[in-house]
């Protein structure tokens, strides 16, 4: 994964543990947070607008992407990229999950922001070995959200995550996330490391769904054609309600499941953690059987 875990030496005399890049690129330094240091930077990030932390980002985090699903927020990010005054260019590619069960509304705004946005990089990244939608459900059959969520999830979105991340080597997101959503979001900072190693960053952590909403409609940003039906926070059309106003954002996901996330930025899903399990066993075994064969041989001789 793009950043991992590492203890210090401070760690051993009882200090807090911090985190550093796994950079394979010897020219790239290492991005070093102590927890302490952490805390420090989003509080002084937690004082600067969303352009500035946005300058900060691309001077700090090299291979450095932004994950979008379309959302309001992320469109507001995209802009934003696209048009800060700033020496350093601001290339930032995207990455794209595509479920395969999108809203219709969802692919025809993947097409607008690519003509809004030329110069954007787009990585889509699909469930592995599927195109469409009848690869997915032979391989796993129909409505698997209703019978295993869980293992949706992970094959439809965690896993072609991960291997984007792992493909393109990357270092550090940009995310839409913000803490207004609700759900488990309310307590998010800017700059966040997961679990798994990876550094998240949240530039518009801190706003309100009326002011992404206002700089939308300044800037003429392309939107999904649903907010205008109801839906606020628009995910796969299997999953996803409008909501009333005086309902969080995220409330029409996954309505009446007790979920509001994914499994991309929760930890680790109970089906990841089964695979990893699986996947233990079969080398426990496998060593077993190698040791069990010398063994043989050894008697044999």
């Amino acid at each position: 994964m793009a950043f991992r875990q590492r203890s210090s030496s401070s760690d051993r005399d009882g200090a807090e543990s911090g985190y550093a890049s796994g950079s394979s690129i010897a020219s790239l330094p290492d991005v070093y947070f102590t927890r302490p240091h952490l805390k420090f930077v989003n509080a002084q990030l937690n004082r600067l607008e969303p352009q500035e932390v946005l300058k900060w980002c691309l001077t700090s985090f090299p291979q450095l992407y932004q994950t979008s699903a379309f959302g309001l927020t992320g469109l507001a990010i995209m802009d934003m990229v696209a048009n800060i005054d700033f020496p350093i260019n601001p290339d930032i590619e995207c990455i794209f999950l595509d479920t395969l069960y999108h809203f219709p509304q969802t692919m025809d705004l993947v097409e607008k922001v690519k003509q809004r946005y030329p110069q954007l990089k787009l990585h889509i990244y699909k469930p592995e070995g599927c195109e469409t939608t009848a690869d997915f459900e032979a391989k796993f059959g129909e409505k698997l959200w209703e019978t295993d969520d869980e293992r949706y999830d992970f094959l439809a979105k965690v896993e072609p995550a991960q291997r984007a991340y792992r493909e393109l080597d990357v270092k550090a997101v940009l995310t839409g996330r913000r803490k207004t959503q609700g759900g488990k979001r309310g307590d998010i900072d800017i700059v966040e490391v997961d679990d798994a190693g990876l550094i998240k960053l949240n530039p518009l952590a801190n706003w309100s769904f009326k002011q992404v909403q206002t700089y939308i409609k300044e800037h003429d940003v392309p939107t999904n054609d649903l907010l205008d039906q109801g839906y606020r926070s628009v995910g796969d059309w299997h999953s996803t309600q409008p909501v009333t106003d005086s309902e969080d954002e995220r409330a029409g996901r996954w309505k009446g499941k007790g979920k509001t996330e994914c499994g991309i930025h929760n930890k680790r899903s109970r089906y990841a953690m089964f695979l990893q399990e699986q996947e233990e066993q079969r080398q426990r075994e496998l060593s077993e059987a190698i040791s069990k064969g010398l063994n043989i041989s050894a008697v044999g001789s």
